[in-house]
């Protein structure tokens, strides 16, 4: 991915409400299964982490990443930005933006 086509998916996913939510119980399966899925029907989204979780956004990220084979796109205070290229719904086409 180039640095042209990470600033647009920034720029897209800022403009976002965060549909994942990490909370006390950090990366649960279940918050494994709902990430992959979302990436799948929106190839872009924005996660949160919850004040009460143990991790931080960061953290959060790089381990959501790992484990639904995501790019991260950004990560600010509390939240942050995935992107995956999803195999049956094209919705973001990085050649044209």
């Amino acid at each position: 991915m180039t640095s042209k086509q990470r600033a647009k998916l920034r720029k897209l996913g800022n403009t976002m409400e965060a549909i994942i939510f990490i909370g006390v119980n950090g990366i649960t399966d279940a918050v494994v299964k709902e990430t992959y899925d979302a990436l799948e029907k929106r190839e872009l989204i924005k996660c949160s982490v919850q004040e009460n979780s143990s991790l931080d956004a960061k953290e959060a990220c790089n381990e959501l990443c790992e484990k639904v084979y995501a790019e991260p796109i950004q990560v600010i205070g509390r939240k942050f930005i995935l992107y995956k290229e999803s195999r049956n719904h094209k919705t973001i086409d990085l050649d044209n933006l």
